[in-house]
């Protein structure tokens, strides 16, 4: 396989851009907790943090591209047969339950397309702990944002409902090869428990739906705004707020509140009766 020209060989489809910066890669494992748990990583590419992964760490990898999986197998052939690496060839995509059968950490530089929908599988998957990624700047941000800012969102109302998200370090286009056409951030995401509540993540989902909108607007496509008037009163939040402007803590109120007006998947009477017509 040749690899003398690295941007030709890379597969848009995988979103391929190979992390090759020393410096960076070092940095990456300065960062990793010191837990002594095992490290799954998504997207080996060429294997340079795995080189690094597998010397603090017994490692899973996941890598889709066949070819890859194949220059892997043979560059890796003794850290795999002592034990030190087990690779998979599949499409992270697919996979269903937990990444590892026990306790591990993510670290992996991800590929940007699917980088948002890994993260908020590993938020639910029960046996990780920490997720340590290097993704889309813009990204990382939305992960790490606080409430008032813009970028607080969905995903940073998720993702901080479970976990301490913060961004350890950005990362210029020319440590990789391909240079995307993006700055990148490597962030840790410290888990304190799990997204599971799938009703939960729709709500929010809804509540930010239009973010420049102010937050009663959104959810009283679902619920009477006369209900959601008075909850906001009880819960203090303005009634003028938009959804970057309430704590995540605040969400988690609302929310209670609001499915204790659930009967078997129904709204109670006092919520809206009268539904636009399909």
């Amino acid at each position: 396989m040749d690899f003398d020209n690295l941007s030709s060989f890379a597969q848009k489809k995988y979103g391929q851009n190979f992390l090759k910066d020393e410096s960076i890669l070092n940095q990456i494992i300065e960062a990793r907790p010191k837990n002594n748990l095992p490290i799954v990583e998504i997207g080996p590419g060429l294997g340079d943090l795995t080189r690094r992964l597998i010397q603090v760490g017994r490692v899973r990898a996941y890598e889709v591209d066949k070819r890859l999986y194949e220059y892997l197998l043979k560059k890796f052939q003794s850290p795999i047969k002592e034990g030190r690496l087990e690779l998979i060839q599949k499409d992270i995509l697919t996979h269903s339950g937990s990444l590892l059968e026990e306790e591990f950490v993510l670290i992996a530089n991800l590929p940007y397309y699917i980088a948002t929908t890994i993260i908020l599988n590993a938020l639910r998957d029960e046996n990780c702990k920490d997720i340590l990624v290097m993704v889309q700047k813009e990204v990382a941000q939305k992960l790490s944002a606080k409430v008032g800012q813009k970028e607080f969102t969905s995903l940073a109302i998720l993702t901080q409902s479970v976990a301490d998200a913060k961004i350890l370090f950005e990362v210029p286009p020319s440590a990789f090869v391909p240079s995307p056409k993006v700055d990148s951030a490597f962030i840790h995401i410290k888990k304190r428990a799990n997204l599971s509540d799938k009703n939960f993540e729709k709500f929010i989902k809804e509540a930010t739906k239009q973010p420049r909108k102010k937050l009663i607007k959104n959810l009283s496509t679902s619920y009477a705004k006369e209900q959601l008037q008075k909850l906001f009163e009880k819960l203090n939040i303005p009634l003028t707020a938009r959804p970057h402007e309430v704590e995540v803590s605040a969400y988690h109120q609302i929310y209670k509140e609001l499915i204790k007006d659930m009967i078997d998947g129904k709204r109670k009477e006092h919520s809206r009766t009268n539904p636009k017509p399909k």
